[in-house]
């Protein structure tokens, strides 16, 4: 065999590749990174929208927690206003009478003064002095149904709260700081002090 037919069989062995062939592989260089862009893209724009979604999420969820502890401020200030409402109604109901009682104690005062001078006469009133000490018991039960209470603390322990100290007299025979005399009578309305007991106090000889 000579060597142009040996030249002739590599050729027809390998031909050359179709126009067709290479058209389509140049295309698919082309195609294949553009196709990965995009699902690049693609796969960014899905993550960029799940970190949107989650941060609005988020906001959200701040919003509703602001939003609840808005709401639970509201409802106890308003707990708050009609509890003070309500106090202020009771003590209104409690101490409504406390001007009237401040115009009725000197006349309590006035009949114990009273009852006391008789006392002390010649026993020639003692009828006029049974009835003065009858009116003055129900004049203090009256009272009492409106919870007015004289506070007459003598021989039991000074208390600052319903007891006013008007001097304070050494005494052996009694513990210190314990009300010898009353000097005036006090009064309460409800456990509240309108008048306190005006006192002479022991002290230690």
């Amino acid at each position: 065999m000579t060597v142009e037919n040996t030249k002739a069989e590599d050729q027809v062995e390998k031909p050359e590749a179709t126009e067709a062939e290479t058209s389509a592989d140049v295309e698919a260089a082309v195609v294949d990174p553009i196709l990965e862009e995009a699902a690049a893209s693609e796969e960014q724009a899905e993550e960029q929208v799940i970190d949107d979604t989650a941060r609005r999420i988020e906001e959200l969820e701040e919003q509703l927690a602001q939003s609840k502890d808005q709401t639970l401020r509201a409802h106890a200030e308003a707990m708050n206003i009609k509890r003070r409402a309500e106090q202020d109604v009771e003590k209104a109901h409690k101490f409504a009478l406390e001007k009237f009682v401040n115009e009725l104690i000197p006349v309590v005062d006035s009949l114990e003064k009273g009852i006391e001078s008789a006392e002390q006469g010649d026993g020639s009133h003692e009828t006029m002095l049974e009835g003065m000490r009858l009116t003055h018991k129900q004049l203090l039960d009256a009272l009492a149904k409106f919870q007015v209470l004289q506070v007459n603390p003598e021989g039991e322990p000074f208390d600052p709260n319903f007891h006013q100290a008007i001097s304070m007299v050494p005494n052996p025979d009694m513990e210190p700081n314990t009300v010898m005399n009353v000097f005036q009578k006090g009064y309460t309305l409800n456990g509240r002090v309108i008048r306190p007991a005006m006192v002479v106090v022991s002290s230690a000889a």
